[in-house]
């Protein structure tokens, strides 16, 4: 057996990968969760419910595409690796993690969101050799702007520390709000970012990053006034990346300063932009993954599915 299952249950997608160890294959389905128009996310009973109605189909559709049955199912069990993380959201997938571990007579392993994040990137990059050294990632979505410190540990695959952060509001939560405002649809990050390359606008930014650490609260509050002094929908997408895109950089440049030997590589949704992905690529010669493997998908989670039970790691 040499087929592989991931699920990943985060507040904005439902999804299930299969990673054939064999042909190095990779079968990736998901579903985002519908958000009501004018709204800017989801309730987490109302997650839980959606990714209850959706994981059906998932299944179903990379099954049928199976040459074999699965030797272990991977689940990511909880956001990040931190004691305490936590969302009812990523219960619906451990769930059908054990449903599947029962029924097919294979061992479950759990995972964290964030770190089938960071291996979707390996794996999209074509990068996975850095799973034997310690590289930086950059994890910025919905529900993290992260700097971290990742090593290979013996017993989790990856051991995954934060050494810098947003204290406030996240990248992609400042994306959404800020379209939502403009009137775009949730999640809004596409249409800001198709929005943005109608302005020619230059901003002075002045971002409020503090060692690693940053603050971005302060774009939503200066694009409300863009807004009120009727500034251009164009303008105020370009200043919201832009600033998002400093604040970066400048996160970046300290923590590479502090180990200028480790690689990057840059996770999360927020890094399927274009421009800020060009900009970090060139300027730290960074390892993205493509668009599909950079917001929220379950193919990290089949692949360190299959490490974990390559090295037969314990539970």
């Amino acid at each position: 057996m040499s087929v592989f299952i991931g699920i990943d249950t985060s507040n904005y997608t439902s999804s299930v990968a299969a990673y054939d160890s064999k042909s190095e294959k990779m079968i990736s389905e998901k579903l985002l969760l519908p958000v009501k128009e004018n709204e800017r996310g989801l309730r987490q009973s109302d997650a839980v419910f959606l990714h209850v109605r959706q994981l059906g189909q998932l299944v179903e559709k990379v099954i049928s595409q199976l040459d074999d049955v699965p030797a272990a199912i991977g689940v990511s069990v909880s956001p990040c690796d931190n004691e305490g993380s936590y969302m009812p959201c990523f219960l619906v997938g451990k769930m059908l993690g054990q449903a599947l571990s029962a029924a097919y007579g294979v061992k479950m392993y759990s995972f964290s969101h964030q770190r089938g994040h960071i291996a979707a990137a390996l794996f999209s990059a074509d990068c996975t050799y850095l799973f034997d050294k310690p590289f930086l990632a950059l994890h910025i979505s919905g529900g993290t702007t992260d700097l971290l410190k990742v090593q290979p540990d013996i017993n989790k695959i990856l051991s995954v520390s934060c050494i810098g952060k947003s204290l406030d509001l996240k990248a992609g939560q400042v994306i959404d709000r800020i379209g939502v405002m403009l009137g775009l649809r949730f999640p809004c990050g596409p249409e800001l970012e198709k929005l943005s390359h109608k302005s020619d606008k230059r901003f002075k930014i002045i971002p409020s990053v503090k060692g690693m650490d940053c603050a971005l609260s302060g774009i939503e509050n200066k694009a409300k006034k863009m807004i009120d002094n009727g500034e251009s929908k164009e303008d105020i997408a370009k200043f919201c990346l832009d600033y998002i895109q400093v604040t970066i950089d400048k996160m970046c440049d300290a923590a590479h300063k502090q180990h200028p030997d480790l690689p990057f590589v840059f996770a999360g949704g927020v890094m399927s932009n274009q421009k800020i992905k060009t900009f970090l690529a060139n300027k730290y010669n960074g390892n993205f993954a493509e668009p599909k493997y950079s917001s929220d998908n379950a193919a990290g989670i089949a692949l360190l599915c299959k490490i974990a039970h390559q090295i037969n790691l314990s539970e």
